[in-house]
This record gives structure tokens, sequence and C-alpha cells, in this order.
């Protein structure tokens, strides 16, 4: 079994992506590597190369500024890293620059890549998410976050991404049927320094918007106040994956929550009542056939 891992990056140092942990949490499970590493105004492409020299082999390309509608641009990149995968592969596995999987899930995924790599009704792995917020301690805890996606999928090339590039899609806007898998990927989109957030905001939201937008909805701040952009978060008490050691020490500022003072919306009480009858109210990118038991 084949597996080559990919993902697409941009400005990765100037807005505080983890993306050396992202890439280096999945690596030990990945044959080979590609990274779409996009026209950057500081030093990722010298970062990504220092990562793997062995493994990892960098595509450069130049973004479209012009697609600036719903984040497409995203799944463009997406799609030119997937796209650069040898036919040998068996599996892509694909992580995002603030995402990082726990040492801990390796072996299950490995496992589960390995037990359906011949089942061909199988088009992908379905991870959960757990989404942090503010700081390494909190972990947003609306229904408003997404639950799960699609990480893992089979290399083949009818496959794509799929609008923002969150999730894929495959032929004629065919949903993948996956397996679901007792794995999380940890989301650390919503953590860093408030300077790096706040210019991460005023950089991100032009990939969806256009400048009268952006104008009248992205306020112009040194920094961005965590405080006011959420309703609901609880306490992480686990740990977090070893590769993130590093950036854990270099905390520079200082958030928190009262978690006793979060306030749970009429739309997440009503998701709550629907799960609890078995009913899922979610957004689902994808067709479940399956659950893989470790």
């Amino acid at each position: 079994m084949k597996v080559t891992g990919f993902s697409f990056i941009r400005n990765g140092i100037k807005l505080d992506y983890p993306i050396v942990e992202a890439i280096q949490s999945i690596l030990p499970i990945c044959d080979d590597f590609v990274v779409a590493v996009g026209n950057s105004e500081d030093d990722t492409l010298s970062l990504i190369s220092s990562i793997d020299p062995v493994k990892i082999r960098i595509i450069e390309t130049i973004w479209d500024d012009s697609l600036r509608e719903n984040g497409a641009v995203l799944a463009v990149e997406t799609n030119k890293a997937f796209q650069a995968i040898s036919e040998d592969s068996d599996w892509a596995f694909y992580i995002q620059g603030d995402e990082v999987i726990h040492e801990q899930y390796l072996p299950i995924i490995q496992a589960a890549m390995l037990n359906y790599k011949d089942d061909k009704k199988v088009d992908g792995l379905l991870f959960n998410y757990q989404h942090f917020y503010g700081s390494y301690d909190y972990l947003g805890a609306s229904n408003s976050w997404y639950k799960e996606e699609i990480r893992v999928i089979r290399n083949d090339k009818t496959i794509y991404s799929f609008k923002d590039a969150q999730g894929f899609r495959k032929g004629n806007n065919e949903k993948l049927k996956v397996i679901a898998i007792p794995a999380f990927v940890n989301h650390y989109g919503w953590v860093k320094d408030p300077r790096a957030m706040q210019q991460k905001q005023e950089s991100f939201h032009k990939l969806w918007h256009d400048d009268e937008w952006m104008e009248k909805n992205v306020a112009k701040a040194e920094a961005f106040e965590y405080e006011k952009h959420v309703s609901q978060l609880t306490r992480f008490k686990d740990s977090h994956p070893k590769v993130m050691d590093e950036r854990l020490k270099r905390v520079n500022w200082k958030f928190d929550f009262d978690i006793s003072m979060s306030k749970r919306s009429t739309k997440d009480r009503l998701k709550d009542l629907l799960l609890m009858i078995g009913i899922n109210p979610n957004y689902q990118n994808y067709k479940l056939i399956g659950r893989f038991k470790k």
C-alpha cells in the first residue's frame, strides 16, 4: 500500500499557520508528500523545503487572486496538489495548513486504509473534528462548527476538491462514499496571536468577498478580539499532538473564557433535539456507508 500526503499553503509564516506541524503529524504514515506552495510574501517556500527533502515534493503555484467567491481558489490549489500525486499511490491523505493529527490516531488511520485498499466501493475515510478557539485550552462547542470531514481519499483523479476545499466530490458532483473512522483532526485555525489572526481575517475574507463587502464587514484593527466573536466554548482536557509542543511553548498571548457564561442558541438547542431522536441536521458532504472499528 502506498500513501501520498498532500496540502497547499501560501504566506504560511506571515499568517502563522502550523503548516510544518500539520505535515509532520501525518508524514510517518505517508510514503511521500506533495505540497503546492503558492506565490508568497514571506519565506514559506524555504520553510516547506526544510521539513523533509526526501519525502516532500514541492510544486510552485500562482494563485488566481481574481477568484473571490466562496473560497474557490482554495479548491483550485488543493486540486493542483492532488493531480500531482503519482498513479501508483493507493490513497491520498489531505491535510490543511491549520490541521494537525494526534500521533495516537496514526495506527488507526493506517489500519483503515489497509483494510479498505481494495474495496472500490469506498472513496474515502471520514474524520471527526475538534475546533480550537482563542487558545489551545478551549474548543468550540456550538453546532455551527462542522463535526466531520473527509481527509483520506482514494487516488482516483475523478475526485476533486469541492467549493472552498473543505471536502471532496467526484465525477458529476457526486458525493463520496466514505467510512467513518475513530480519529480526530485538531483544527487550530482560530488559535493565533491576535495580531496574526487579524491579518488572517483581512487576508482570508478576500477569498470569499469583494472589496465593498470587505469594507463593510471586516474591521480594521491591530489585533483580533476573540471575545467578541464567540458565545460557546468548552475546556479542552486532553493532550495535544507532540509535534505541537514547541508551538505551545511559544504562546505569547492570554485568552480566558468563562465557560459558565456560554450561551446556547435556539438553533443549537433545536439541533441537539434532532440529534437526540436520530436525525442529523448538519450539512453532510458525503455518503456514509460504514464505520471502521479499531
